[in-house]
């Protein structure tokens, strides 16, 4: 059973930045795709990025890429969402996600199988 715990959200000006921060804890957790989702208020839930289990291959929502940075630190069963150049359409509650084991690559909301409980992220004047 795997563990996730986001922390980093916040209140942010439009243009500023967050880190967000995943701490992954269980039975080898660093041996599985992990990701990003989101949720706005009266929104569906969805993909914002994800990272293969290695760490070497990463995908983006249209949304969000060349704007958020996904990494993840296996020594430590870290996962982090660098997010700058925020924007108010960025504002929701974001969701550590785990993927498939061994997976090369995560593109999809459906690959997704494990989720922490989130961390709010507003972005407003």
């Amino acid at each position: 059973q795997v563990q996730l715990v986001e922390s980093g959200g916040g209140l942010v000006q439009p243009g500023g930045s967050l880190r967000l921060s995943c701490a992954a804890s269980g039975r080898a957790a660093s041996s599985y795709a992990m990701g990003w989702v989101r949720q706005a208020p009266g929104k569906d839930r969805e993909f914002v990025a994800g990272i293969s289990w290695i760490g070497g291959r990463t995908t983006y929502a249209d949304s969000v890429k060349g704007r958020f940075t996904i990494s993840r630190d296996n020594a430590k069963n870290m996962v982090y969402l660098q997010m700058n150049s925020l924007k108010p359409e960025d504002t929701a509650a974001y969701y550590c996600a785990r993927g498939p084991e061994y997976s090369t690559i995560v593109t999809g909301l459906s690959e997704f199988n494990s989720w922490g409980q989130g961390t709010q992220v507003t972005v407003s004047s």
